[in-house]
């Protein structure tokens, strides 16, 4: 593994999440549920770790702000276009993954 400096690697890691937050604004045909499903993750987490960094940095945000930095829009406008309602499979995959969520 390559030597890397700190600042070097906030850069790649910066980078890493840009690419990530553009990915899952192009892919609006993967829902939040299968992610947490099969990634244990979703957009809305991500946006709670965004707040959760900007806090810890003393910079106040609110959960809307941080959504709408990940999802590239207001959170109820993308739940509106793209957000469908849940099978009965996938509720029942998310209950088993994540009891007491």
């Amino acid at each position: 593994m390559p030597d890397i400096d700190a600042a070097t690697q906030t850069e790649l890691e910066a980078a890493a999440f840009r690419r990530l937050v553009a990915h899952l604004r192009e892919r609006t045909d993967v829902q939040n549920i299968d992610m947490m499903n099969l990634a244990g993750f979703c957009r809305n987490c991500l946006s709670r770790w965004y707040r959760e960094g900007a806090e810890a940095k003393g910079i106040p945000l609110a959960d809307p702000d941080a959504r709408e930095i990940v999802y590239g829009m207001p959170y109820k406008e993308w739940q509106a276009k793209y957000q469908k309602e849940a099978t009965a499979e996938q509720k029942a995959a998310f209950a088993k993954a994540n009891p007491g969520h």
